[in-house]
């Protein structure tokens, strides 16, 4: 089986929700607890520690929590393939990304279960606490913008269209387009699974704020402006992961196409 399929046995789970952690100890168990507030016994947190230096494998374990799958990576390979070892050990018919150190809140599973029954990819908006947001962290998704694809992409590669990963969730039968990442991908992952959305038929942007993020001091989202440079290579790297998108969609819909 390819990338994300899994047999019909496996696909009784209903949501899985994928976790990158690192040496994240001190805020991890938290977050799972409002997690696991809101799964049924039918879904899954499929956890992936990227060899952590602290105690966060053994504090998920010590949760005792039939519904983690803690898998321990042996090297560190970076929040990127990280997710990405995640997404793909999954088994849910529904996929969602989490960070570590965030709080779900209250409805969160439910609001965007329903909105992927109408939408491959859901994104929502969030709030903050533990350190004010940069202001560029502070852009909101507007509903009305869901169905505006081109919008979306040019957007999402100047890089305002606010698209987090630990806010988005989507159905299993977008996995074979999302995975693997492209090999060059080496950040912003999300955005890769955001164009991916809006290529293939849509992700619906949703206004309620439905997690709080935590930010503090070791966040991986930067803090400062970038240099120039950086911006260009990541604006390049961007549009070879729109190119690849494009070519996996086109893919995808020939074979899903009956043949006259």
């Amino acid at each position: 089986m390819g990338a994300g399929q899994h047999s019909d046995e496996e696909s009784s789970v209903r949501a899985s929700v994928c976790m990158a952690s690192y040496n994240g100890s001190a805020h991890v168990v938290e977050q799972l607890e409002s997690i696991l507030a809101q799964l049924g016994p039918e879904d899954e947190v499929v956890v992936v520690d990227d060899a952590s230096t602290d105690a966060s494998a053994d504090v998920i374990a010590a949760l005792q929590d039939g519904r983690i799958r803690l898998i321990r990576s042996p090297a560190n390979r970076g929040y990127v393939r990280t997710f990405e070892a995640a997404l793909t050990a999954s088994r849910g018919r529904y996929i969602f990304l989490s960070d570590q150190d965030d709080i779900w809140l209250p409805g969160r599973l439910d609001l965007m279960l329903d909105a992927l029954t109408v939408s491959p990819v859901v994104a929502s908006n969030f709030s903050f606490f533990g350190q004010a947001p940069r202001a560029i962290e502070s852009l909101r998704l507007k509903a009305a913008d869901s169905t505006r694809r081109w919008t979306n992409l040019l957007l999402l590669w100047i890089g305002v269209r606010p698209y987090y990963g630990c806010a988005m969730a989507f159905r299993r039968d977008m996995a074979p387009l999302i995975l693997p990442f492209p090999v060059f991908l080496q950040e912003t992952h999300d955005q890769w699974i955001a164009m991916v959305g809006n290529l293939a038929g849509g992700i619906r942007h949703l206004e309620q704020d439905t997690l709080s993020r935590r930010l503090h001091d070791t966040n991986t989202t930067p803090k400062t402006v970038r240099s120039p440079l950086l911006i260009l290579r990541s604006r390049i790297m961007l549009a070879r992961a729109f190119l690849v998108a494009v070519q996996r969609v086109r893919r995808y819909r020939r074979q899903e196409t009956p043949r006259g």
